[in-house]
């Protein structure tokens, strides 16, 4: 499968090397890169962006008919809170943006340290949480987040970002401001 990375921070450069281990022809882009030609490339196109950077990027590349992969959480600047949430979220105002792709919530419970540690504490395998209102595309990232090492673990619709994204800023406060630094993650532990 074709993917193309959008964003060459450390989130997407994580993600990318992640999947570079995998058997996908995988693509890392930054913001001068030809962002229409990467997209028209792609089967699968992972917006490892600022949330604030989405409608930019949706006025630059045909999205329609991909498997956009929304990594985000949205901030705002200060860590002050979310800018959008409980009554929408990220992933379904970048849905709005590109109504024409399948939109898919994941990765954004996950540090980008995790990604050069293995996805792993202490040997056990970090979980994502998988929302999308496609049945296929979540199972297709679901499978995508196994094969790099993660657990996926099905979230439902896209609806379900707007509690996906409380729970990666959660995981920010714990981890920067509340000084339990970046070694952590989220679990959705069952019996």
């Amino acid at each position: 499968m074709k993917i193309a990375v959008i964003g060459n921070g450390n989130i997407g450069s994580g993600l990318s090397s992640a999947l570079a281990k995998t058997e996908h022809d995988v693509k890392t882009y930054g913001q001068g890169d030809d962002l229409a030609a990467a997209v028209a490339d792609a089967e699968v196109v992972i917006l490892a962006t600022p949330y604030g950077a989405a409608a930019d990027l949706a006025g630059k590349a045909e999205f329609a008919g991909k498997t956009v992969i929304d990594v985000s959480n949205p901030v705002k600047a200060d860590f002050s809170g979310l800018e959008v949430g409980h009554d929408t979220s990220a992933a379904e105002e970048i849905a709005s943006l590109i109504p024409d792709a399948t939109v898919v919530k994941a990765f954004n419970t996950i540090f980008a340290q995790h990604y050069a540690s293995g996805l792993k504490i202490d040997g056990r395998p970090l979980q994502t949480f998988v929302a999308s209102d496609d049945e296929d595309a979540r199972a297709r990232v679901k499978d995508l987040a196994a094969e790099i090492g993660l657990v996926p673990v099905d979230a439902g619709p896209l609806k379900n970002a707007r509690y996906l994204e409380p729970l990666g800023f959660m995981n920010i406060q714990f981890g920067y401001v509340l000084g339990k630094g970046v070694g952590i993650a989220p679990q959705w532990l069952a019996a």
